[in-house]
């Protein structure tokens, strides 16, 4: 795998090594140094301090954990030695964690020489670039690599092969309150639900309007029209509360929309028992085609004469 597939900007220094690194793991050699996979002690590893991911699913680390029983370590983890004999893991913490489940007290390992520095930076890309980051995890990385290692919002993300845009739009999923951040980070709200809570001037509207999010099942686009109402509330605080459209009725409008090819609303009263549903056309033709959809009569309405019907 070449340092330009894995779209790692212009630091040529940084693309060889983790060129170099990317090979390894994948052949499981060290053919640099002349030495393969070696058994460390599990307990002499410790974590990279940088290591990006937060959140490890431990039903994923468990289906892991029974591969490894049943098939044995495929991949070897990277570490590099210290200097008081233990060692920093490089790369591979899932399969460390796995290990661990399996109750084993070794792990094959690929010894490497990195400056602090550059460890840091190739567990922090190799992390990115598997792609199982959790929105907020994938921000604080890039936010790590901008930080620690002095980049712009550009070369951070030519470094792991994304736009700046994409780059910019994770960070500021950091501008949350925390405890949004964690519901993201657990899943209980989606990037698209989060992003538009950015817009709300104080934490106090932010966290409300995660809890409305939430307790509605409020999509992404629902989410949007949700904040755009909180604002509008908050500028014109005397004026009535709007009701948020209800997350059904709304996706029953949108089938019957593609269905019928028009407009469609649906109306319902306050008890919830009565309501109507319209049905906008914009032609006398439009509406004989939409008659013939609601009837099943499209082959009488071909035979009939034009309606009297005046719009």
């Amino acid at each position: 795998m070449s340092a330009k597939k894995m779209g790692l900007g212009n630091n040529p220094r940084l693309g060889a090594l983790l060129g170099d690194f990317a090979t390894k793991e994948q052949h499981v050699d060290d053919t640099s140094s002349g030495q393969g996979p070696v058994d460390i002690p599990v307990q002499a590893i410790h974590p990279n301090v940088r290591q990006p991911r937060r959140v490890f699913d431990e039903e994923s680390l468990q289906t892991l954990a029974d591969s490894i029983r049943r098939y044995g370590l495929v991949q070897p983890v990277v570490v590099q030695k210290q200097a008081d004999g233990s060692y920093e893991l490089v790369a591979g913490e899932r399969r460390l964690r796995a290990v661990k489940i399996c109750g084993m007290e070794t792990i094959p390992a690929i010894i490497k020489d990195y400056t602090p520095d550059i460890a840091a930076e190739i567990a922090l890309i190799e992390n990115i670039q598997r792609e199982d980051l959790n929105a907020i995890e994938e921000a604080q990385a890039y936010d790590s690599l901008i930080r620690d290692f002095d980049l712009t919002q550009e070369e951070a993300a030519g470094r792991v092969g994304k736009s700046r845009s994409h780059v910019a739009n994770m960070m500021r999923l950091l501008r949350l309150p925390e405890e949004i951040q964690v519901l993201v980070s657990e899943g209980t709200l989606s990037m698209g639900q989060a992003r538009p809570l950015l817009q709300l001037s104080s934490k106090e509207l932010q966290l409300e309007g995660a809890r409305r999010i939430i307790d509605q099942g409020l999509s992404a686009r629902q989410s949007e029209r949700l904040v755009k109402m909180l604002m509008e509330q908050a500028e014109h605080p005397d004026n009535k509360e709007k009701e948020l459209p209800d997350a059904y009725l709304e996706s029953l409008q949108d089938k019957m929309k593609m269905h019928l090819g028009t407009p469609v609303a649906i109306r319902v009263g306050r008890n919830k028992n009565k309501g109507k549903i319209e049905i906008s056309f914009t032609s006398e033709k439009e509406f004989e085609r939409i008659l013939a959809m609601l009837t099943d009569e499209q082959d009488d309405m071909d035979h009939q004469p034009a309606s009297s019907f005046t719009v």
